[in-house]
């Protein structure tokens, strides 16, 4: 007795995929659920397992044909089957069989790279601190045009290469260090705290700084990609991902605006509740769940960002679903939060975990891809200033958050002084 082993339904408006892999040959025995073959959608990569038990006879797609939901892919015949052998897709083989949700996951790539207290350069909103906790006020936005130079202090650092501020001077007397026999690395030959310092250690590291580029280590070049000279097709996922930017970037005005914020209270905080959480959770904090979390309360008063066009009318979404960007080897994907507004920060830190693990070990559910209302990508995780991504139809807008990282500013403080 053989049975058919047919393309199952991969989500709700998925109607056609293409085999991308075959898993078995045709000869080899294969058990009930064990991976069979790999089909890409145009919103998911995933594996199809067998649905029966026996020896595959037969593959009637070859890889990368496409074909519709319900198609015949292959025969197996010679084994037992498990479940009603009739034509009709199964619920459960769906997707890979999905593995306990990942609590402990390490902190996705989504994740910015610096704990330090800092001003990202991207998020358009004031407003960070989580709901479920009372925190200060962050302190003012950063003036992004550069502090102010008493004129004095410019001519003496520039032209006089004897002039030491009082506390270079105080570190050198501490140490016992002769500014006399220190090379300066400042403007003009100025000395600085840090060649002070570097006098204070067995090697000096003025000679590093002072040295010529011809003394420096040789500039290693990495090995060249085995991609050069070659050409490959392009798989169903970055088809689909191409035709809809291109769709996108020429039927909508896209406008981008950017805005550096103070995220010095945020670090501060997690700081102070990086080891509880840790232990509670098995995960870090970082900082990608204060902007999504920040997100979605500030769409919760302004729906016209958490919106879709329907022909001539303007639909308003009942929740904030915030999908968020992860980078894979195979394309960018972006799973989606649901009721993001509804989470604590615990909760959607857990799930951004949770999500871009499976994302990238392709183990998502085709459904856990759909329905975003909003998108957040961090391209600071990469040490982007800012960028300015594509919004994807039929979202409205997009967020990109940039690097995080400590910057002199001019503050006000609470006294109404201000000081860098």
């Amino acid at each position: 007795m053989s049975d058919s082993v047919v393309l199952p339904a991969l989500g709700e408006s998925v109607t056609e995929g293409t085999v991308t892999r075959w898993l078995k040959k045709v000869g080899d025995t294969v058990a009930v659920d064990e991976p069979l073959v790999e089909v890409s959608t145009d919103k998911v990569d995933t594996e199809i397992p067998s649905p029966f038990a026996g020896v595959l006879e037969q593959i009637l797609v070859q890889e990368d044909e496409t074909v519709q939901v319900g198609a015949v892919l292959a025969i197996i015949g010679g084994g037992s089957s498990s479940a009603t052998a009739t034509p009709a897709p199964a619920a459960e083989p769906v997707a890979a069989p999905e593995p306990a949700a990942p609590a402990a996951a390490a902190t996705p790539e989504p994740a910015t790279p610096a704990p330090a207290p800092a001003a990202p350069a991207a998020p358009a909103y004031t407003a960070t601190a989580a709901a479920p906790v009372s925190y200060s006020a962050p302190a003012a936005p950063v003036v992004t045009t550069p502090p102010v130079v008493p004129a004095s202090v410019s001519q003496a650092s520039s032209s006089d290469a004897s002039y030491v501020t009082p506390l270079v001077r105080k570190l050198a007397n501490e140490n016992g260090i002769d500014l006399s026999a220190v090379a300066g690395s400042g403007v003009g030959g100025r000395i600085r705290k840090e060649d002070v310092l570097a006098a204070t250690s067995p090697v000096s590291h003025s000679q590093q700084i002072t040295s010529t580029p011809a003394s420096a280590a040789p500039h290693a070049v990495g090995a060249a990609s085995s991609l050069r000279g070659t050409t490959e097709p392009m798989s169903r996922l970055r088809k689909v991902l191409a035709e809809r930017a291109v769709t996108s970037m020429v039927s909508t005005a896209q406008l981008t605006t950017v805005v550096e914020v103070d995220v010095t209270a945020i670090a501060t905080m997690r700081q102070q509740v990086q080891s509880a959480f840790v232990a509670k959770t098995g995960g870090k904090l970082n900082f990608m769940p204060f902007f999504a979390l920040a997100a979605a309360e500030a769409l919760r008063v302004h729906p016209k960002l958490n919106a879709t066009i329907d022909g001539e009318n303007i639909v308003y979404h009942p929740t904030e679903n915030i999908s968020f960007a992860v980078d894979t080897e195979k394309g960018l994907l972006t799973p989606v939060i649901r009721d993001a507004s509804t989470l604590t920060l615990a909760q959607i830190a857990m799930q951004i975990a949770d999500l871009a693990s499976r994302t990238r070990n392709n183990q998502l559910k085709p459904d856990e891809l759909g329905g975003g209302t909003f998108t957040l990508t961090n391209t600071g995780s990469r040490g982007a200033l800012f960028d300015t991504p594509v919004v994807f139809l039929p979202q409205v807008a997009i967020l990109g958050t940039g690097i995080v990282t400590k910057r002199p500013a001019v503050v006000k403080t609470a006294d109404g002084s201000e000081s860098i």
